[in-house]
């Protein structure tokens, strides 16, 4: 079989599928902006832009032109690929950045498979969640608009999929029809809890292994969108009530969702002049961002591991924490209530409520060995909802099979 991906970040959503894919013999290629990173096996072909968004354009329109823009340079790869000889079964990409949009127009009988990761709403998701930044009278228009990428993509691709029951609810009716719940899946035998573990804070001249009162907190940007300054505001009274602890602070000091602090500071250094002497700069470590090996290390030696998100899409590190049998204290928002039952598989406190957070932190660190079978529980759930291996490979494969065959699968 020949398979097309397309992302703009590549693997994005696709390292586990593309692996099995390239593994079983089936030739993969993949089309992304250029990046780094590499996967034997994979033919990657990158493309660019023609140019970039005109300057002064109307902002609601601003990331449909760009849409656009990825979608026209796709193509052109695509027709590209064509006249060489390629034709793929079967083309699996993100429908979010316009790249699916004029794949059809190449190959108009190949099925498309589009990833819809979120719809935008002026209530109920991240919009105006957060009273630091509320709800204005552009922003609902200005959503409205933010969608009309989404909205083409349905009209472009055959099927959908999307990775929580939650963000498919965010969608209209007639768009959860043709999407399937459909996570991306964990390797959970990659991802485990390890005793054996070590972590080294070079910058320190620490190092940590299971046991240790360590603090975890992992996030791509470190920013409101990820209940950054919650987390940061929940410190002092962790490092008051717990003088041996260690706080690890996995992230890069950038804003990947929402927007910029008023200052143009970013927000690491927002909360530290926020809070001053509470937070104890020899023990709160800011690791930037880390390689994948480490990470997983990071997580084997967590004794709490914190996960705070807005009403958005939910991140892959809460669920490889829970994988890695972390107790994850986590913000009682849809996203993480899907998978996380407050008292069995976590601990959950009000995004909005440091205090309330502290409390949490403090609690699992003090009760370590009473909360153990959360942990397990944690664990267990991924695997028995989320392992790539067992769980959701057959289903991912049988939707790819049913749509080369012509078949669209039951909503």
């Amino acid at each position: 079989m020949n398979y097309l991906f397309v992302h703009q970040n590549f693997p994005g959503q696709y390292k586990n599928i593309v692996r099995h894919l390239v593994a079983r013999g089936d030739q993969v290629v993949f089309l992304s902006q250029p990046n780094e990173n590499r996967m034997p096996g994979v033919r990657l072909v990158t493309y660019r832009p023609a140019r970039k968004v005109t300057p002064g354009i109307h902002h609601y329109i601003r990331d449909f032109e760009a849409g656009v823009l990825n979608g026209q340079a796709v193509m052109r790869v695509c027709a590209a690929l064509k006249a060489r000889g390629f034709r793929p079964d079967i083309v699996v990409g993100h429908a979010g950045w316009g790249e699916l949009s004029f794949v059809k127009d190449v190959w108009p009988d190949v099925p498309v498979l589009g990833y819809f990761e979120f719809y935008y709403r002026l209530e109920g998701s991240d919009v105006g969640f957060d009273p630091d930044f509320p709800a204005t009278v552009d922003d609902g228009p200005r959503l409205r608009a933010k969608n009309a990428t989404s909205a083409l993509a349905l009209e472009a691709v055959d099927w959908g999929q999307t990775p929580t029951r939650w963000q498919w609810s965010r969608f209209p009716d007639h768009a959860r029809r043709r999407i399937s719940v459909l996570h991306e899946g964990i390797d959970t035998a990659q991802v485990a809890p390890n005793p054996a573990a070590t972590f080294a804070v070079p910058q320190a001249g620490i190092g940590f292994r299971p046991g240790a009162p360590v603090v975890t907190y992992v996030a791509r940007g470190l920013e409101p969108y990820r209940g950054f300054p919650s987390f940061m505001r929940a410190l002092p009274a962790v490092l008051r009530a717990r003088p041996d602890a260690h706080v690890l602070i996995a992230g890069s000091d950038e804003i990947s969702y929402g927007r910029r602090h008023p200052s143009g500071r970013s927000y690491v250094q927002v909360m530290l002049d926020e809070l001053g002497p509470g937070i104890d700069r020899s023990r709160v470590h800011f690791l930037g961002r880390i390689p994948y090996d480490r990470h997983l290390a990071l997580l084997a030696v967590s004794a709490v591991h914190v996960y705070l998100t807005y009403p958005f899409v939910l991140s892959w590190s809460m669920l490889e924490a829970m994988a890695a049998g972390c107790l994850v204290v986590g913000s009682a928002t849809p996203p993480v209530r899907e998978v996380i039952a407050d008292g069995e598989t976590g601990l959950l406190a009000d995004f909005h409520d440091p205090a309330a957070i502290a409390d949490r932190i403090v609690e699992g660190l003090a009760d370590g060995r009473r909360l153990q079978p959360l942990r397990q529980a944690a664990r267990a759930l991924v695997t028995e909802r989320y392992d790539f291996r067992s769980v959701i490979l057959p289903r991912y494969e049988a939707l790819l099979a049913a749509l080369i065959r012509g078949e669209m699968p039951p909503a």
